[in-house]
Formats: C-alpha cells, structure tokens, sequence
C-alpha cells in the first residue's frame, strides 16, 4: 500500500439500485456496466452500519473535519421514508463527534412528497432534483417506461423545496443539444434554484456523444453562459464558476474540470466500493474494485489503481492534454470521457468543445470582469470608499450593462441595432451615459426575462442621439401611455405600443399624434453637485416599496428644498461619504409617502447608482437616508464582482435590525448598511446638542452593537468564501472600532453588546 495516500472527502451511497422511470440516457441501466442487475435492491441496515463504520474509521485516522454523503440510487426515494430516516440517522450517529457531515440526496424527484421534506429536515438532508429544462427538453429522455412524462411530478417537487429552502440544493441537468439551450435555461432559472449542474451525457471515444458540429455542446453552453452573465448570475453554475475559479489558480467545484485529485468513492447497496459511476459508460466491469465494506478498510481502496489514476493532476493527462494552453481549468476533462479502446491515456471525447468552451469563459471574464485590489477591497469593507474605489464599481457596471444589451441582439429588430452599433461606435461617451442610468439594467434584465419589451431599446438609441444633437425618426416603444427617453425626458399622454419619434431642433414630438406633452428629466443639485430626480422612468417601480407618480411642480421643489441642505450636511459632517455618493450616487428616486408618516427608503438590486425614498421631514434624515442606502449600492456591485459567499448556501440567519431570518446575502446587504447608519450617528452626536445629542448617542450605541453582532453571525455561518472572510473581518474591525468609544467599553475591545 503507497504510504501518502489522498483520503475521501465524499461518498456516494448506492440505498436503491432500480429507478422509477427509465431515461435512456442513463449511465447505470443504459450502457456498458449492467452490474445493477446483481445489486440487491435496497441496502441493508447491517450494511448501512458498515458503511458508517468504515467512514468514521477514515474520518478518524485522517482527521478530516467534514465529509459529504449522497444518497443515491437508482433512484434513492424508492428506498422510502423510513428506510431513509433510519440510514440518515445510522450515519449522524457513527459520525457525531468525529466530523461535520454533510447529508445529499440526488433524487428524480417524482415520489417526495411531504413526509420525505419532514425526514430531510429533520436529519438535515439537502436535495437536488435531476430536471433536463423545460417540458419538452425534459421529457425527451426523462419518462416513465410506459412513455409517460415525468415532468409535472418533478415540477411538484421543486415547488415542494422552493417552499423549504434549508433543503433545496439545486438542479442537476443532462445536456442535450437537440434542446433550445435558452429555453432550457429560463425554465430551470424560473425555479429559482440555489445551484446548477450542468452535465455532459457521459459518452467515450468508442461511444462518442450525438452532436451536429465538432463544439455543439460548446456552442450550446456557450450561448447559457452569455444569458447567465447577462442576468448577473442569478444562481450558483457549478461548471461555469469552476472554470473561472481553476483560472484564477483556485480548486474546481466539480471532477468535470480541473487538475485537483479525486475525493469520491462509490458504495453500492451490497456494501461494494466502486470507481466513479461514470465509468459504466465506458465497458462492463469498469467501476469495481473488487473490494466492500465488510472485508476492507477505505485506505486500501484508496490506494486502488482505479482511485490513483484520477489523482494524478497533470501527470495522468495524455501528452496532447499536457501541452494544451487550458489545460489548468480543463484538466483533460472527465476521466470517463478519454477512454478509447481499453485506455484512458487520451484527451476528452468532448475536447474541442472544452477548448472553446474554457477559452470562451476565459476571454470573457477577462474582458468584462473588473479586478479589484486588495487596497480598494479594504477601503470598500470599512463601509466607506474613495472616490476612486467608487468609480471602479461604475466601471465594472460598464461591462455587466454591455453584457446585458448584448445578449439582446437576437431579441432586437435589425435596424435598431445597427443605429445602436453606429451610435456605440461614434458617439459612445453619449451612449453611454445613457446606458449608465439605473433602470437602463432594469429594463434589460425584465427584458431578458420576458418582462419588458426588446423595443425599448429604440427609446435608448433615441436619447443617445438627441444628447448629440442629431435629428431623430425612429420607431419607439410607449409604455403606461408615454415615450420615456432615459437621461432626457418622457412624452405623456401617447397611446398604442410603438410610435414613431421625431425629434428636430430641439422639439421632441410624436408623427401623427395630436400634440403630447413633453416633460424633460429633473435634476436636484446642491451646489455643483446634480443628480437625477427620476419620476418618469417605467422600469422604476422596482423597490421595494410603491414609487410616487409624476411629480407635481410643488413636489419636485420640495425635493430640491431638501436636497440642496442635506447634500451640504453631508459634505461637512460625512466627508468620507460624500465622495463615494459624489462618484456613483447618479438618481434619486421618489417613493410614494408610507402610512403613518414612516420614512422608506430602499435601492434595487439592478439598478446601480439609484437610491429611492419617500420624502422625509428633514435634511438630515434624508441625507442619513442617502447614506445608507448606497451602502447597498456599493455592496451589491461588489457582490457583482467577487463571490463572497457561496451562492448555493441556502442558511438562514438573525438580524438584530429584523423579526424574521434572513439569507446570508441579505444579512450581509443588511450589516454593511448599517455601518453607514452607525456612522451617522457616530458623526451626528458631536454636531447636536440637549436632547437631539441624547438621541443620537442612543442610536449609536444600538446600531453599533447590532452591527457588530451581525458581523459575528457572518463570520460564523461557515458560507464565506476566503475573500468574504477578508471582506467581513474588515467591516467588523471598523464597527469594534468605534464600539470603544462607548462609555464603559474602553477597556474592553473585544466585547459585542
């Protein structure tokens, strides 16, 4: 036995060996192994005890602090809920003590119902659902053996985890190219899953996979991972994130890419360890080792040829894979996928699709991704921000808003798009400052999703051009009876879906339209400083609270009355804010009044550079308002960025500020907030007197001890990732900081109220 071996971290437990459908793309009944045939159907509970046995004798011998078990199949839910509970509970017990254990269950999801959700929760089984996309591309391989669809059943039960999200992992999709990749995408992002697998069909040289061009699977991918930076990755995808983490020298999240050794074995329902299931594809007999739990400890199966082979990083590649230029974050693939003719020394089957697909995802994420220097990350996580930090952001905004409206091409009518390219190409300072409003990005995601008209982007191109001065007659969109030209103004009153806009020195109308009325954009300003007062645009009404409507004369000076002293409160008592907002705060957007006189405020995910509130009673709110809602401007372009957190974490934590949980993105949003909300009152204690400074040494010292709480809980939940950890213990230094300025905290700097 080699002396240094690689121990397990993951383990695929076999608890049913048959399936309640039959998908004839299935590596365990479909191709070369047909082992199943001699498996027993369930396994056994003397078996489950070995298995728990064995691992917590690895666990103990390596020191490992966590392994992962899946439940798997077949299809594992035939083994029922009993069986199951009882599984889960025989492993939870040989391991309580010894490490953390992470509990999976892959299922087709067909049979959970809510007994199973009971079970799952109560054992703290977390559960991915194999679904191929919409119901045609689902029901191309996923039926029942009589032909039937699977597909409401398994629709039924992601519902059933949407609404238990400690349980939902994600959705596990087979790709087929025969498939309309964007259809296949929208409908598994509808679902809302915390994570997404996509997975080639396991195929070999000898077996290679159906496909209509050397990179169609590429060419498939490819055009997903477009539409999924676009929507500014709205779920974890665990091939797309494992290739760009491999290409910035950090480990895979997947055995599909990537140089790091191996860390799984199979364990069949009689107690047998195997290689990788994939390896079924390849001949029969391929996965087994020839060794089981009863007879042989996980050491000696780690030192198996089978296990070493797919340890071996680059040294196990083939000579062609070793001197290709993406070999860091391809890895030659999978294993499964080089076998040709009795040998594994030869690059993927899917080679020239993983080429161009990593050097795709390489090309772009350098092209559109933004790196951020640890100095600015610092700056950034005290809470506060330079100038320059600020426009960093803007700048990496810049790229995900191009990204965005590229995705729209095949959306858009021809002829508006090449006036969009000529304008990009000879007037793109004015285009852009045009793209750079908020709801720019609010519109193009809607309209990505299906929400928003592909015509509005006329209504861009056209504010583009009347910022030049040039003549305009083009074709627009109307909606909610208007004409909105983003950054210029909005024409009331116009009825139908498109118009055609005429704009000629200077009068902005409507061909053929009675006279509608023309109202151009508002500004508040303070000094030299101006911004948007946005209370026309449609996109708007994506806060979280109502949007006021379009404002009357008196209202919109209102607005400017307040504005004006609160800009000038900040720049003398928050300078270290004033320039961050001066940099990136471009809009404000009027919120209807809330009952009882609350004050709202609220900014949107989508819409860098907005902040929206319902008109407070003084400066001084407002500009306390303003602070701390771009907080969350920063943060969420930040997040934009760098994954600081894992996506698929779906934990659910106390905020001080809160009665209910929060996830860990918004108890993230919600702390960093709230080190500007501090700070306010930090500042404002020193700038009032009497019962004003009474006040404001009341709300420092609660905002700064649930601030600091906060940032304990984050630290704690264990789904920071490494440059989330540095991000986090930055905002908690900071509010600790000032927490010894409190009275009788002086000698204690380490103490959270």
């Amino acid at each position: 036995m080699s002396a240094v071996i690689t121990p397990f971290r993951q383990f695929v437990l076999k608890v049913h060996s048959r399936c309640d459908l039959a998908c004839d793309h299935c590596y365990v009944y479909e191709h070369a192994d047909q082992s199943w045939r001699g498996r027993p159907k369930v396994i056994a509970p003397h078996t489950v005890d070995r298995v728990a046995a064995r691992i917590a004798e690895h666990v103990t011998r390596h020191g490992l602090e966590r392994v992962d078990v899946v439940l798997h199949g077949g299809e594992p839910l035939l083994a029922g809920h009993e069986r199951l509970s009882a599984i889960a509970t025989t492993l939870r017990a040989a391991l309580d003590g010894h490490c953390r254990l992470g509990l999976h269950v892959q299922t087709n999801g067909v049979r959970l119902d809510d007994r199973f959700c009971e079970i799952f929760a109560e054992h703290g089984i977390r559960v991915g659902i194999s679904l191929d996309g919409d119901r045609a591309a689902n029901d191309r391989h996923r039926r029942y053996a009589s032909g039937r669809s699977s597909y409401d059943q398994v629709i039924r039960a992601v519902e059933r985890l949407r609404g238990r999200r400690e349980l939902y992992a994600g959705l596990l999709c087979t790709v087929d190219v025969a498939n309309d990749p964007i259809a296949v995408y929208e409908a598994l992002a509808a679902l809302r899953p915390p994570r997404i697998d996509f997975l080639l069909p396991y195929a070999t040289w000898d077996a290679p996979p159906e496909r209509h061009s050397e990179t169609a699977y590429a060419d498939w991918l490819i055009t997903i991972f477009e539409r999924w930076e676009a929507d500014g990755r709205p779920a974890s995808v665990r091939l797309f994130e494992s290739i760009v983490r491999t290409t910035r020298g950090e480990p895979s999240l997947t055995e599909a890419v990537g140089l790091e050794p191996s860390t799984m074995i199979v364990i069949d329902t009689d107690g047998a360890y195997e290689l990788v299931d994939s390896l079924k594809v390849a001949y029969d007999g391929a996965p087994a080792t020839g060794h089981d739990v009863f007879r042989h400890a996980l050491d000696e199966v780690a030192a198996h040829p089978g296990v070493l082979a797919r340890q071996r990083g680059l040294e196990g590649l083939s000579a062609t894979c070793r001197e290709c230029p993406v070999v860091g974050s391809c890895g030659g693939g999978l294993y499964t996928h080089r076998f040709r003719a009795g040998s594994f020394d030869h690059p993927s089957v899917y080679c020239a699709d993983l080429f161009k697909l990593v050097s795709h995802i390489q090309d772009r994420t350098k092209m559109s991704s933004h790196a951020i220097p640890y100095a600015c990350l610092d700056s950034l996580a005290t809470g506060l921000g330079s100038a320059d930090d600020v426009r960093l952001l803007a700048q990496a905004q810049r790229s995900v808003r191009r990204a965005l409206i590229a995705a729209l091409r095949p959306r858009a009518a021809g002829e508006v798009w090449e006036l969009f390219a000529r304008m990009d190409q000879d007037h793109r300072d004015e285009l852009e400052q045009v793209l750079a409003h908020p709801y720019v990005r609010v519109w193009a995601v809607g309209c990505l999703r299906g929400e928003h008209p592909v015509t509005y982007l006329a209504n861009i191109a056209a504010a583009a051009m009347i910022r030049t001065g040039q003549d305009v007659e083009l074709p627009v969109a109307v909606i909610g009876g208007a004409v909105h030209l983003p950054t210029v103004g909005t024409l009331h009153g116009v009825g139908g879906d498109t118009v055609t806009l005429v704009a000629r020195s200077g009068r902005i109308t409507v061909a053929g339209h009675p006279a509608p009325e023309w109202h151009a954009v508002r500004t508040v300003s303070s000094g030299d400083y101006s911004i948007v007062l946005e209370d026309a645009d449609p996109h708007r009404d994506c806060h979280q609270w109502p949007t006021a409507g379009r404002l009357a004369q008196h209202e919109a000076a209102a607005w400017q009355e307040a504005f004006e002293p609160a800009w000038r409160l900040i720049e003398k008592e928050y300078p270290q804010y004033a320039q961050g907002l001066r940099a990136g705060l471009t809009t404000l957007t009027p919120l209807a009044p809330a009952s009882g006189g609350r004050d709202v405020s609220s900014t949107a995910r989508q819409a860098f550079g907005a902040v929206a509130a319902a008109l407070p009673a003084d400066p001084a709110t407002l500009a306390l308002l303003l602070i701390h809602e771009f907080q969350h401007v920063k943060l969420g372009a930040v997040i934009d960025l760098l994954d600081l957190f894992d996506r698929s974490h779906t934990g659910l934590y106390h905020a001080p500020w809160r009665e209910d949980l929060r996830p860990l993105e918004g108890l993230l949003q919600g702390t960093y907030a709230h080190i500007g909300v501090t700070d306010f009152w930090r500042a404002r204690r020193h700038a009032v007197h009497g019962a004003d400074r009474d006040t404001a040494e009341r709300e420092f010292a609660r905002w700064c001890g649930h601030t600091v709480a906060a940032t304990e809980t984050l630290a704690a939940s264990g789904a920071l990732t490494p440059v989330g950890e540095r991000f986090v213990a930055r905002m908690r230094e900071t509010v600790v900081a000032w927490q010894r300025e409190l009275p009788g905290l002086a000698d204690r700097p380490n103490t959270a109220i």
